[in-house]
C-alpha cells in the first residue's frame, strides 16, 4: 500500500467526523421511530421501525423503500443510537450483536475508515486501493502516543506492542489472521515497517522528517536485511490465485529481538504448512511460486542457458503457461529478488528451481504387453540429472525398478506409469520443499546477530484464518487446528484482561475461562489416548499395514462417533466422510489421500542419489535421507515389507501430522509467554473493487475470525464501561433531584444517580474510576435521555414562545396607551396654539428663576440637617473612646502591678536557680567521673562486643549448618511421616475394602439366589412361548391347507383371486401380531433385567450411604467441641441448597415440560407462549430474590464495616488517651523523683551534722536507757511475731482445708464429664443403632415395594397374555366364519374396495398437505425452541454467576467474622495494657499523693516554727530594752539564748527528719496496700475465669446431650412411621396378593377355554386329514410305539429307583432340620448368654456412672477448697485493715508527737522565766524522746521487714496451690483417659455382640434356604409320583403317555396318529401348579 495520492488529506482515513455522529436530527429520529435491525438477503441487515407487536410476530416498517413486513420476533436485533455510530472500539457498544457490528464495519468503510478496533482486536478491511496512511509522518505520529490516544491503526497496535515491551519488560506478538487476500502480509509488512523505523539501531540518524529512501539508506545492515527478507519469501512462497495477486501460501512467525534500549539485535522466522502442491499443478486462473515466472521472464541468456531454461508453454508443472499479474513485471520483481539475495548474503540456489521444473518434463508410457512403465526419451531426465548432480543411468534405474528389501535381500521391482509419475511428482514437491526451509534457515542465520543478546523480543504471526470449503482435506484440517488453538489464546487472553480490570475496579464477578469452551474441539484433533484424537488415529493409521483412508474414516466413526464436536454424515450419498463442529461453524472433511499427505512417502532410491549428489548444495538439502518415507511402504502396503521397514527405520519416521503438532505446540508455547495483540484481516468482496462491502462475506469473516466469539464473551460481561464524571455529565438530566448541591465525589454522585433510575443491580457494577453495564442499558438511557430532553426542549420552546407573546401583547398595550397620550397633546396643542396668553406664557417661562433659588435654599437646609447629624454621631463615639481609654488605663496599672509582683518572685527564682545551679555544678563534677569511668567501661565492652561478633558469626555459621541438617533431618522425618500416614490410610482403606467386600458376597448369595428364582421363571416363560410357538405353527399349517383348497378352486372360479390375496394379507397381519407379542416379550423380559440393574444400583447407593453414615459419626464424635457452630452453618448451607436444588428441579421440571409440550404438541404456538411468559416471570421473580439477598448481604456487610470502624475509633481515641495520660503521669513522677532526691540529699546532710552533735552530748545514762528500751521493745515484738505465725498457721490450715476441698471437687466434677461423656457416647451409639434399623427397615420396604411391583407386572404380563389369547381364539373364529362368507359374497367387496382405494387415495393428499403444514410448524417451531434454549442458557450462566456471587460474599463474611475476632482479641489484649497502665497510674498517683502530703506538712511545720522563732526574737529584743541592773548576766544571757537558738534548730531538724521517715513509711504502707489490692483482684479474676470455663464445659456437655437426646426422638419418630409404612406396605402386600389369586382364576378359566379350543382344534384337525395316513405308517408308528413302551417301562423301574433315593434324601434332610433345629435352639441359648453379657455390660455402665458421682463429689470438694481459698484471701484482707489500724496508730503518734511540740512551746515559754535551772533537765528529757523516737523507727522498720517476708511465704504457699491444682487436672485428664478406654473396651464388646447377631441372622438364612430346599425336594418327590401315578393310569389304558419331569426336562410320547405338540390336561394341570409354586412370594427374613 505505497503512497499514490499524496496530496490527500491522511487524517480524513484516520478520524472520524464528529459533527456527522452527533447530529441532533438523526438522534431525534432514532427515538422517535424505534429503529431495529431486520434480516436481509441483499443486505445482511436493513434498518427498519416497529410499527406493532403481534405476540411471537412483528410489524416492522423498511426505512429504505417504506414496505411494511411482519417478522418473527427472535430475528429482530437492537439498533444503537446514533451516538455510537462510527465508534472505533465495537466493544463500547451498547447492543453488540451481529447487526450492530456489521454496519459499523459498514460506515467505517464507505468513511475510508479501515481499521476499527472490537475489544482486543484490530479489525481491517482491505481496501484495495493505496492510502496515505503509511508514511513516515503517520509513523510520527503515532511514535510514542497510547492506543487509545489515537484512532484505530496498525502503527497502533505496533506502538503499543513496542511500548510495553520496553516498559513491562514482557516479550509481545502480533497476531495477524483473515484469509487468503486480506492483506495479511500487507499489514506484517507494516509493522515490520514501523519497527525498522522507530527501533533502528542505527545511531547516526538525528532527524526524523528524512524521506523514505534517505532514510532507507541511513539505516542499518540489519534493518536493511529484515526489510528484504521479506521479497525473497514473497518470491519463494507467494503466489497469485482467485482472491489474491500476492497469496502468502505459507504461515510465518517473523520474531525480531531487541535489546534492553530497544533496539533491533536480530530476526528469527519460523514457517508453517507450505503448500507444495502448487510447485507441479495449478487451478484455472492460478500460478505457482513466483520465482519460477520471475526466473523464466527475467534471466538473462547466460544464466538460461546455466540453468537449461526454457520458455514458459514448454513446462508441464506450469498448468496454465504464463499468466501475468495486473500492474507487474515479473522482470522487474526478478531483478528486486536478486538484490534482496545479495543483502541478504544467499549463494545461488536457481538450479535447483529450474530443476522442480525439468521434473515435470520426465514423461512415462506404459508398455504394451505389461503395466511396467518406460521413459522413450530421457532428454529432460538428463537436463535434470545435469543441474542436480546425478547420473542418468541409475537416476532412471531407481525411478522404473527401485530396490526394494524384502526380507534380509533386495529385490528390484518394476514400477507402473502412475507410480512413476507419483513418484516423480513427489520428488519435485520434496526438493522445492527442502529449498524453501533451507532458505529460511539461511534468512534467519543472515539475520541472527550472536554479538548482542536480545532482551526481549515482538512476534509477528502471518497465518491463514479459518477455511471453510465444500470439502476440506488434511490442509484445511491442519490450518482450522491452529485456529482454534489462537482463539483459544484470545479467549484466554481477553478472560485475563478483564479479571484484571474487574479486579482492579474492585468489582465482584465470578470470572469464567472462556478459553475451556474450544478445549473439546482441539481435544478432538489432538487427543492422544482415552479416546484418541483425529491426528493420533492417523498416525495409528499410517503405521498400521493394509490401511486405507476408508479403515481411517471408520476408525475414526468408531473411536469418537459418540464426541460432543464431532458428526457423522447425515445421508448415504454426502460426500464428507465427517464433519467437526469449529468454534466457527461446521466443517465437512473428505478423507481422501490422507494417509500419503500423513506419511509423504518418497523414492528412497532417487533420494539416496540427491543424498550422493555431486553438487554439494544439493548433497545438504537431501542430508535427512534416512528420515524419509518409502514409497515401497505405501506401494505394496504388504505385511512384509513394512515390518521390515518398521524394522529398519524403528523411531527415525515422523508424520506431518505430528510434526506440525510439535511445531504448533512450541508457537503456542511462545504465544502464552508473550503479551498478545490480534489484527484480523477481512475481505469486503472477492472482486477486489474498492468500496464495494458484500456483507454476508464479512459476516462469514467476522465469525471465523472470532470477532463474533469475542464479543460473545464480552456480553457475559460488562462491556460497557464510562468514567464516572462523563456519566455524571451525560446521564445527570434523568435525575435531576438526586444530587444534593455542592460538591461531591463522583463515585458517591454516581451510586446516587443509579439509585434515583432504579436500575436491576445485575445490570451494572461500581468500580473505582468507571461505573460498568451489561450490553443494551446504554441503550435504553439513551432512550430515556433523548425523551427526557425533548420533553425539556418542548417545554422550553413553550415558555419561551409564551414569554416572546405575553412580550408582544405588553409592547402593543404600550403603543396603544401612547397613541391616547398623543392624541390628547396634539389635540390641547391645537386649541392652545392660536392663544396670545399662551404664546407669552412659553416665551416667558425660561426666564424665570425665582422658583429655581427656593429648590437651593431647600437643597441646602437639608444638607446642613444631614451634617448636624453626623457630628452628633462622631461625638457620641468619642465619648465611648475615651471611657475605653480610661479603662485600658486601669487595666494597664493593675498589670504593672502584676508586672512588678512577678518580678519580686522572679528574683526570688533567679536565686534559687543560683542554688541550683550550685549543685548542678556539684553533680556534674561527679557526673564526669562517672562518665570517665563509663567510657572506660565502654571501652572494654566495646572489645567484648568485639569478640562477642567474632563468636556469633562463628556460632552462626555452625547454627546455619545445623539448620540444614536439621531441614534435612525433618524433611526425611516429614517423609517418614507421610509415608506411615499413606500406610495407615491404606490399611484402613483395604479394611474398609474388606468389610464391603464380606456384604457384597453376602448380597452377591442373596442376588444369585434370586437370578436361579427369576431364571425358573423365565425358563417357564420360554415353555409357554413354545407352546404358543407350536400353536402359531399349526394354525400356519390350517392356513397353507386352505390355501391349498382355494388354489384347486381356482381352476373352476378364477374371478375369487383377488379374496385369496385378501386372506393372504390377513395372515400376514397374524404373523405380524405373532411377532409383536414376541417383541413385547422381549421388551418385558429387557425391562426385567433393567429393573434388576436398577436394583442392584440402588441397594449399592444404600450400602454406600450407611458407609457414609457411619463415616460422618466418627467426624461428629471428633468435632463435638464445634458442633454448634457447624450445625449452625450447615443448616444454613442446607437452606441455600434447597433453595438451589428446588430451583434447579423446577427449572429442570420446566425444561422436560417444554420438550415435551414441543413434542406432542407441534402446532400449539399459544401455549408456548404463556409457558415462556411464565418460565421468564419466574426467572425475573428469581433474580430479584437473588438481587434482594446480594443487597441484603451488601447492606449487612456494610453496617459490619461500621460497626467495626466505630469500635476500632473509639479504642484508638481510648489508647490514645492512655497514651497521653501515661506521658502526663511519666512527666510528673520525673518531676516528683527528681524533688525526691533533692529532699534526699538535703535530709542526709541534716542527719550527718545530727549525728555529729549526738555523739558529743551521748553520755552512758542515755545508753543505758537504749538498752533497756530496746529489751522491753524487743520482747513486745516477739510477743506481735509469736501471735502473727499463729495466725498464719491457722491461715494456712484453712488454705490447705480449702484446697483438698478444691481437689475432692475437681475430682468429682471429672468423674461428672466423665460421665457425661460416657452418656454421650450411649446415646450415640443408641443413635447408630437406631440408624442402622432405620435403614434395615427401609431396605426391608424397598424389597417389599420391589417385590409388589413385580407382583404386579406378572399379574399385567398375565393378564396381557391371557387378553392375546383370546384375541387369537376370536380372530382364529372370525376369520373362518369371514373366509365362508368372502368365499359367497366377494364380488361385491371388489366394488368397495376400489371405493375405498379412492377414499384411501384423496386422505393420502390430505395428509401430505397436513404434513407439509405440520413440517413449516415445527422448523418455527425449533426456531423458537433454540431461541428459547440460548435464553435459558444465558440464565443458568446468570444463575451460575448469582450463586458464585453469594458463595464470595459469604466467604467474605467469614473472612470478615474471623477479622472481627482478630480484632477483638487485639482489643482486648489492648485493653489490658490499658488495665495494666492503669494500675501503674494508681500507684504512681498514690505516690504523687503521698509525696505532696509530706511535703505540704514540712511546709506547714516549718512556718509555724518560723512563727516561733519571730516571736522569740521579740520577746529577746523586749528583753534587752527592759534591761535593769542586772546588767552582769546580759553577757550571760546572750549565751544561752545562742544555745538556745541553736538547740531549736537542732530540734527543727530532727522533727523533720522524723517527719520524713514517717512519711516514707506510710508510703512503702501506701505501696504494700495497692500491690495487695492488686494480687487480690487478680487471684479473684483468676478463679472467676476457671469457674467460667467450668461452667461453660459443663453447658457445652448439658446442651450436646439435649442435642442428642432431641436426634433421638427424632430417630424414634421415624422408627414409628417406619413402622407404620411398612404395616402399609403389609396391607397393601395382602391385597395384592388377593388380586393375584383373583388373577390366578382368571388364568384357570382362562386354561379351561384353552382346553376347550384344543378340542375344538383337534376335530378340526380330524376332519382335515387326508387319507395318506396310509396303514403301513399306522404299523410302523405302533411298532415304534412298542419300543417305546418297552425303554418307558425301563424308565418306570428307574424312576422307582428315583422315588426311593429321593425318600432316602427327604429322610437325610429331615435329619439335617432336625440338628439346624438344635443348632437354632444353641444358638438361642447362645443369645441368652449374649443377652447376660449385655446385662453384666449394662451393670458396668451403672458402676461408671457411680464413679462418675464421685467424681461430680470430688469436684464438689475441690469447689469447697475455692471457696476456702476465697476465705483466706478474706483473711488477707483483714491483714491488711489491721496493717491499716497499724498505720492509723502512727498517725496518731504523729499527732501526739504535734501535741509534745505544741507542749515543748509552753515549756519554751516557762524557760524564759527559769532559763538556768531548768535548761539541763529539758535537753536530757528531749533527747530521751529522740531516742525513743529512733527506736520506734526501728520498730517500724523491722515490721515492714516481717511483713515483706509474710507476703513472700503467701506467694509461695500460693504458687504450691497452684501445683496442687495443676497435678488435680493431671489427675483428671488420666481419669478421662481411663474412661476412654473403657468406653472403646465398650464398643469393642458392641462389635462383638453384632457380630454375634449377624451370624445368628446367617444360620436363621441357611436354615431358610434349607426349608425351602426341601419343600422344593418334597414338591419334586410329588410331582415325580404324581407322574408316576399317570403313567401308570395311561399305561393301563394304553392311551398316549407322556410326562413332565422337573429335573430330566420334559418328555412326550404319541400313539396312534395323534400330534406329539398338544399339551394333556394332566400336564396343564401341573404347569399351573408349577406357576402357583413360582408365583407364592418366598418367606421374607424377618
Amino acid at each position: 500500500m505505497s503512497h499514490r495520492s499524496g496530496q490527500e488529506d491522511p487524517e480524513r482515513y484516520l478520524f472520524v467526523d464528529r459533527a456527522v455522529v452527533y447530529n441532533p436530527a438523526t438522534q431525534a429520529d432514532w427515538t422517535a421511530k424505534k429503529l431495529v435491525w431486520v434480516p436481509s438477503e441483499r443486505h445482511g441487515f436493513e434498518a427498519a421501525s416497529v410499527r406493532e407487536e403481534r405476540g411471537e410476530e412483528v410489524l416492522v416498517e423498511l426505512a429504505e423503500n417504506g414496505k411494511k413486513v411482519v417478522i418473527n420476533k427472535d430475528d429482530i436485533q437492537k439498533m444503537n443510537p446514533p451516538k455510537f455510530s462510527k465508534v472505533e472500539d465495537m466493544a463500547e457498544l451498547t447492543c453488540l450483536n451481529e447487526a450492530s457490528v456489521l454496519h459499523n464495519l459498514k460506515d467505517r468503510y464507505y468513511s475510508g475508515l479501515i481499521y476499527t478496533y472490537s475489544g482486543l482486536f484490530c479489525v481491517v478491511i482491505n481496501p484495495y486501493k493505496n492510502l496515505p496512511i503509511y508514511s513516515e509522518n503517520i509513523i510520527e505520529m503515532y511514535r510514542g502516543k497510547k492506543r487509545h490516544e489515537m484512532p484505530p491503526h496498525i502503527y497502533a497496535i505496533s506502538e503499543s506492542a513496542y511500548r510495553c515491551m520496553l516498559q513491562d519488560r514482557e516479550d509481545q506478538s502480533i497476531l495477524c489472521t483473515g484469509e487468503s487476500g486480506a492483506g495479511k502480509t500487507e499489514n506484517t509488512k507494516k509493522v515490520i515497517q514501523y519497527l525498522a523505523h522507530v527501533a533502528s539501531s542505527h545511531k547516526g540518524r538525528k532527524d526524523h522528517n528524512i524521506p523514505v529512501r534517505a532514510h532507507f539508506s541511513a539505516m542499518g545492515e540489519l534493518e536493511r536485511q529484515l526489510l528484504q527478507a521479506n521479497p525473497i519469501l514473497e518470491s519463494f512462497g507467494n503466489a497469485k490465485t482467485v482472491k489474491n495477486d500476492n497469496s502468502s501460501r505459507f504461515g510465518k512467525f517473523i520474531r525480531i529481538n531487541f535489546d534492553v534500549t530497544g533496539y533491533i539485535v536480530g530476526a528469527n522466522i519460523e514457517t508453517y504448512l507450505l503448500e507444495k502442491s502448487r510447485a507441479i499443478r495449478q487451478a484455472k486462473d492460478e500460478r505457482t511460486f513466483h520465482i519460477f515466472y520471475r526466473l523464466l521472464a527475467g534471466a538473462g541468456e547466460h544464466l538460461r542457458t546455466d540453468l537449461l531454461l526454457e520458455g514458459f508453454n514448454n513446462y508441464r508443472f506450469l498448468s496454465n503457461g504464463n499468466i501475468p499479474i495486473p500492474g507487474q513485471q515479473d522482470k522487474d520483481n526478478f531483478q528486486e529478488t536478486m538484490d534482496a539475495i545479495i543483502i541478504v548474503s544467499l549463494p545461488g540456489m536457481l538450479k535447483v528451481v529450474s530443476a522442480v521444473l525439468q521434473f515435470g518434463n520426465i514423461v512415462f508410457k506404459k508398455e504394451r504387453n505389461t503395466d511396467q512403465a518406460s521413459m522413450p526419451e530421457n532428454t529432460a531426465a538428463q537436463k535434470l540429472c545435469h543441474l542436480l548432480g546425478m547420473n542418468v543411468m541409475e537416476f532412471t534405474r531407481a525411478i522404473l525398478t527401485p530396490r526394494i528389501k524384502v526380507g534380509r535381500d533386495y529385490v528390484q521391482k518394476a514400477q507402473t506409469k502412475e507410480q512413476a509419475d507419483f513418484a516423480v511428482e513427489a520428488l519435485a514437491k520434496a526438493t522445492y520443499e527442502r529449498l524453501f526451509r533451507w532458505l529460511v534457515h539461511r534468512i534467519n542465520k543472515a539475520l541472527d546477530r550472536t554479538k548482542r543478546q536480545g532482551a526481549s523480543f515482538i512476534g509477528i504471526l502471518d497465518i491463514a484464518g479459518f477455511e471453510i470449503f465444500e470439502l476440506n482435506s488434511f490442509e484445511q484440517l491442519c490450518i482450522n487446528y491452529t485456529n482454534e488453538k489462537l482463539q483459544q489464546l484470545f479467549n484466554h487472553t481477553m478472560f485475563i484482561l478483564e479479571q484484571e480490570e474487574y479486579q482492579r475496579e474492585g468489582i465482584e464477578w465470578s470470572f469464567i475461562d472462556f478459553g475451556l469452551d474450544l478445549q473439546p474441539c482441539i481435544d478432538l484433533i489432538e487427543r492422544p489416548t482415552n479416546p484418541p484424537g483425529i491426528l493420533a488415529l492417523l498416525d495409528e493409521e499410517c503405521w498400521f499395514p493394509k490401511a486405507t483412508d476408508k479403515t481411517f474414516v471408520d476408525k475414526v466413526l468408531q473411536e469418537q462417533g459418540t464426541h460432543t464436536k464431532f458428526q457423522k454424515p447425515r445421508q448415504l450419498k454426502d460426500k464428507a466422510d465427517f464433519c467437526i463442529i469449529h468454534y466457527a461453524g461446521r466443517v465437512d472433511y473428505k478423507a481422501d489421500e490422507w494417509l500419503m499427505k500423513n506419511m509423504d512417502p518418497l523414492n528412497d532410491n532417487v533420494a539416496t542419489l540427491l543424498h550422493q549428489s555431486t553438487d554439494k548444495f544439493v548433497a545438504e538439502l537431501w542430508k535427512d535421507v534416512d528420515r524419509i518415507v518409502g514409497l515401497d511402504q505405501v506401494a505394496g502396503m504388504n505385511e512384509t515389507a513394512f515390518g521390515a521397514a518398521y524394522k529398519t527405520k524403528k523411531g527415525m519416521f515422523r508424520t506431518v501430522g505430528q510434526l506440525y503438532k510439535e511445531q504448533l505446540s512450541k508457537l503456542m508455547a511462545t504465544l502464552r509467554n508473550t503479551n498478545p495483540n490480534f489484527v484480523r484481516c477481512i475481505i469486503p468482496n472477492h472482486e477486489k473493487r474498492a468500496g464495494k462491502l458484500d456483507p454476508h462475506l464479512v459476516l462469514d469473516q467476522l465469525r471465523c475470525n472470532g470477532v463474533l466469539e469475542g464479543i460473545r464473551i464480552c456480553r457475559q460481561g460488562f462491556p460497557n464501561r464510562i468514567v464516572f464524571q462523563e456519566f455524571r455529565q451525560r446521564y445527570e438530566i434523568l435525575t435531576p433531584n438526586a444530587i444534593p448541591k455542592g460538591f461531591m465525589d463522583g463515585k458517591q454522585a454516581c451510586e446516587r444517580m443509579i439509585q434515583a433510575l432504579e436500575l436491576d443491580g445485575n445490570l451494572f457494577r461500581i468500580g473505582q474510576s468507571k461505573i460498568f453495564f451489561r450490553a443494551g442499558v446504554l441503550a435504553h438511557l439513551e432512550e430515556e435521555r433523548d425523551l427526557k430532553i425533548t420533553d425539556i426542549i418542548i417545554y422550553f420552546q413553550a415558555v419561551c414562545r409564551g414569554y416572546l407573546a405575553r412580550k408582544a401583547f405588553a409592547k402593543k398595550q404600550q403603543q396603544l396607551s401612547a397613541l391616547k397620550v398623543l392624541q390628547r397633546n396634539c389635540a390641547a396643542y391645537l386649541k392652545l396654539r392660536h392663544w396670545q396668553w399662551w404664546r407669552l406664557f412659553t416665551k416667558v417661562k425660561p426666564l424665570l428663576q425665582v422658583t429655581r433659588q427656593e429648590e437651593e435654599m431647600q437643597a441646602k437646609d437639608e444638607e446642613l440637617v444631614k451634617v448636624k447629624e453626623k457630628q452628633s454621631k462622631v461625638e457620641g463615639e468619642l465619648m465611648e473612646m475615651e471611657r475605653k481609654h480610661q479603662q485600658l488605663m486601669e487595666e494597664k496599672n493593675i498589670l504593672a502591678e502584676q508586672l512588678q509582683a512577678e518580678t519580686e518572685l522572679f528574683a526570688e527564682a533567679e536565686e534559687m536557680r543560683a542554688r541550683l545551679a550550685s549543685k548542678k555544678q556539684e553533680l556534674e563534677e561527679i557526673l564526669h567521673d562517672l562518665e570517665s569511668r563509663l567510657e572506660e567501661e565502654e571501652e572494654r565492652t566495646q572489645g567484648m562486643q568485639n569478640e562477642k561478633k567474632k563468636m556469633q558469626s562463628h556460632i552462626q555459621d555452625l547454627e546455619e549448618q545445623l539448620d540444614e541438617e536439621e531441614a534435612a533431618r525433618q524433611k526425611l522425618q516429614l517423609e517418614k511421616v507421610t509415608a506411615e500416614a499413606k500406610m495407615k490410610k491404606f490399611e484402613e482403606d483395604i479394611l474398609l475394602l474388606e468389610d464391603q467386600n464380606s456384604k457384597f458376597i453376602k448380597e452377591k448369595k442373596l442376588m444369585e439366589d434370586r437370578i436361579n428364582e427369576m431364571s425358573s421363571m423365565l425358563a417357564e416363560e420360554e415353555e409357554k412361548a413354545k407352546n404358543l410357538g407350536k400353536v402359531k405353527n399349526k394354525q400356519e399349517m390350517m392356513m397353507v391347507d386352505l390355501e391349498e383348497r382355494l388354489k384347486k378352486e381356482e381352476k373352476t372360479r378364477q374371478e375369487l383371486e383377488k379374496a385369496k390375496r385378501k386372506l393372504d394379507g390377513e395372515t400376514s397381519d397374524l404373523q405380524d401380531q405373532i411377532s409383536e407379542l414376541h417383541s413385547q416379550t422381549e421388551e418385558l423380559k429387557a425391562q426385567l433385567v433393567k429393573k434388576e440393574e436398577e436394583q442392584q444400583m440402588m441397594q449399592s447407593r444404600g450400602e454406600d450411604e450407611v458407609s457414609q453414615k457411619n463415616n460422618a459419626l466418627k467426624l461428629v464424635r471428633e468435632l463435638q467441641a464445634q458442633l454448634s457452630e457447624l450445625q449452625e452453618d450447615l443448616e444454613s448451607e442446607k437452606q441455600s441448597r434447597n433453595k438451589a436444588e428446588k430451583l434447579k428441579r423446577d427449572l429442570s421440571e420446566e425444561l422436560e415440560a417444554l420438550k415435551t409440550e414441543l413434542e406432542d404438541t407441534l402446532d400449539t404456538t399459544a401455549a408456548q407462549q404463556e409457558l415462556r411468559t411464565k418460565r421468564e416471570q419466574e426467572v425475573a421473580e428469581l433474580k430479584k430474590a437473588i438481587e434482594e439477598e446480594t443487597k441484603n448481604h451488601e447492606a449487612q456487610i456494610q453496617d459490619m464495616r461500621q460497626r467495626h470502624a466505630t469500635a476500632l475509633e473509639e479504642l484508638s481515641e481510648q489508647l490514645e488517651q492512655a497514651k497521653r495520660f501515661k506521658a502526663n503521669l511519666e512527666k510528673t513522677k520525673q518531676s516528683q523523683e527528681s524533688a525526691n532526691k533533692e529532699l534526699a540529699s538535703e535530709v542526709k546532710s541534716l542527719q550527718q551534722a545530727k549525728t555529729e552533735s549526738e555523739h558529743k552530748r551521748k553520755k552512758l545514762e542515755g545508753q543505758l536507757q537504749e538498752f533497756m528500751a530496746r529489751v522491753t521493745e524487743g520482747e513486745r515484738a516477739k510477743g506481735e511475731l509469736a501471735d502473727r505465725t499463729h495466725k498464719l498457721q491457722t491461715e494456712l490450715d484453712n488454705v490447705s482445708t480449702l484446697l483438698e476441698d478444691a481437689e475432692r471437687k475437681g475430682i468429682k466434677m471429672a468423674k461428672d464429664v466423665a460421665g457425661l461423656e460416657s452418656q454421650l457416647q450411649d446415646t450415640q451409639e443408641l443413635l447408630q443403632e437406631e440408624t442402622r434399623q432405620k435403614l434395615n427397615l427401609s431396605s426391608r420396604i424397598r424389597q417389599l415395594e420391589e417385590e409388589k411391583n413385580s407382583l404386579q407386572e406378572q399379574q399385567e404380563e398375565d393378564e396381557e397374555a391371557r387378553k392375546n389369547l383370546e384375541k387369537q381364539m376370536l380372530t382364529l373364529q372370525a376369520q373362518l366364519s369371514e373366509s365362508k362368507k368372502k368365499l359367497e359374497d366377494d364380488v361385491g367387496t371388489i366394488d368397495g374396495l376400489e371405493e375405498s382405494k379412492k377414499k384411501l387415495q384423496k386422505d393420502l393428499e390430505l395428509t401430505g398437505q397436513r404434513l407439509e403444514e405440520k413440517t413449516i410448524a415445527f422448523e418455527k417451531m425449533e426456531k423458537t425452541k433454540t431461541r428459547l434454549q440460548q435464553e435459558l442458557d444465558d440464565l443458568t450462566v446468570d444463575l451460575d454467576h448469582q450463586r458464585q456471587i453469594v458463595s464470595n460474599l459469604e466467604k467474605k463474611q467469614k473472612k470478615f467474622d474471623q477479622m472481627l475476632a482478630e480484632e477483638k482479641s487485639i482489643s482486648a489484649r489492648y485493653a489490658e495494657e490499658r488495665d495494666r497502665a492503669e494500675a501503674e497510674a494508681r500507684e504512681k498517683e498514690t505516690k504523687a499523693l503521698s509525696m505532696t502530703r509530706a511535703l505540704d506538712e514540712a511546709l506547714e511545720a516549718k512556718e509555724e516554727l518560723e512563727r516561733v522563732n519571730k516571736q522569740l526574737r521579740a520577746e529577746m529584743e523586749d528583753l534587752m530594752s527592759s534591761k535593769d541592773d542586772v546588767g552582769k548576766n546580759v553577757h550571760e544571757l546572750e549565751k544561752s539564748k545562742r544555745t538556745l537558738e541553736q538547740q531549736l534548730e537542732e530540734m527543727k531538724t530532727q522533727l523533720e527528719e522524723l517527719e520524713d521517715e514517717l512519711q516514707a513509711t506510710e508510703d512503702a504502707k501506701l505501696r504494700l496496700e495497692v500491690n495487695m489490692q492488686a494480687m487480690k483482684a487478680q487471684y479473684e479474676r483468676d478463679l472467676q475465669g476457671r469457674d467460667d470455663q467450668n461452667d461453660e464445659k459443663k453447658r457445652a456437655l448439658v446442651k450436646q446431650v439435649r442435642e442428642m437426646e432431641a436426634e433421638l426422638e427424632d430417630e424414634r419418630k421415624q422408627r414409628g412411621l417406619a413402622v407404620a409404612a411398612k404395616k402399609k406396605l403389609e396391607m397393601d402386600l395382602k391385597d395384592v396378593e388377593g388380586q393375584i389369586e383373583g388373577a390366578t382364576k382368571a388364568r384357570d378359566e382362562a386354561i379351561k377355554q384353552l382346553r376347550k379350543l384344543q378340542a375344538q382344534m383337534k376335530d378340526y384337525q380330524r376332519e382335515l386329514e387326508d387319507a395318506r395316513a396310509c396303514r403301513d405308517d399306522i404299523f410302523a408308528i405302533s411298532k415304534e410305539n412298542e419300543k417305546k413302551l418297552k425303554s418307558l417301562e425301563a424308565e418306570i423301574v428307574q424312576l422307582h429307583e428315583d422315588l426311593a433315593a429321593s425318600e432316602r434324601g427327604r429322610r437325610h434332610a429331615e435329619q439335617e432340620r432336625d440338628e439346624l433345629q438344635d443348632e437354632i435352639s444353641n444358638s438361642t441359648s447362645g443369645k441368652s448368654a449374649l443377652m447376660d453379657e449385655k446385662r453384666r455390660l449394662e451393670a458396668r455402665i451403672a458402676q461408671l456412672e457411680e464413679e462418675l458421682e464421685e467424681e461430680q463429689g470430688n469436684m464438689e470438694l475441690l469447689n469447697d477448697r475455692f471457696r476456702k481459698t476465697t476465705m483466706q484471701v478474706d483473711t488477707l484482707t483483714t491483714e491488711l485493715s489491721a496493717e491499716r489500724s497499724t498505720g492509723q496508730k502512727s498517725e496518731n503518734a504523729r499527732q501526739q508527737l504535734e501535741r509534745q511540740n505544741k507542749d515543748l512551746r509552753a515549756k519554751l515559754g516557762e524557760l524564759e522565766g527559769s532559763v538556768k535551772s531548768r535548761f539541763k533537765a529539758s535537753i536530757t528529757a528531749l533527747e530521751a524522746k529522740i531516742i525513743q523516737l529512733e527506736e520506734q523507727l526501728e520498730q517500724e522498720a523491722k515490721e515492714r521487714a516481717a511483713a515483706n517476708k509474710i507476703v513472700r511465704r503467701t506467694e509461695k504457699k500460693l504458687k504450691e496451690i497452684c501445683m496442687q491444682v495443676e497435678d488435680e487436672r493431671r489427675h483428671a485428664d488420666q481419669f478421662k483417659e481411663q474412661l476412654e478406654k473403657s468406653n472403646s473396651r465398650m464398643k469393642q464388646l458392641k462389635r462383638q455382640l453384632e457380630e454375634a447377631e449377624e451370624e445368628a441372622t446367617r444360620a436363621n438364612a441357611s436354615r431358610r434356604k434349607l426349608q425351602r430346599e426341601l419343600d422344593d425336594a418334597t414338591e419334586a418327590s410329588e410331582g415325580l409320583s404324581r407322574e408316576v401315578h399317570t403313567l401308570k393310569n395311561r399305561l393301563r389304558r394304553g392311551g398316549p403317555i407322556s410326562f413332565s419331569s422337573s429335573r430330566s426336562g420334559r418328555r412326550q410320547l404319541q400313539v396312534e396318529g395323534t400330534s406329539l405338540d398338544l399339551v394333556s390336561d394332566d400336564e396343564l394341570e401341573n404347569k399351573i401348579t408349577d406357576n402357583n409354586a413360582n408365583e407364592t412370594p418366598a418367606p421374607q427374613p424377618e
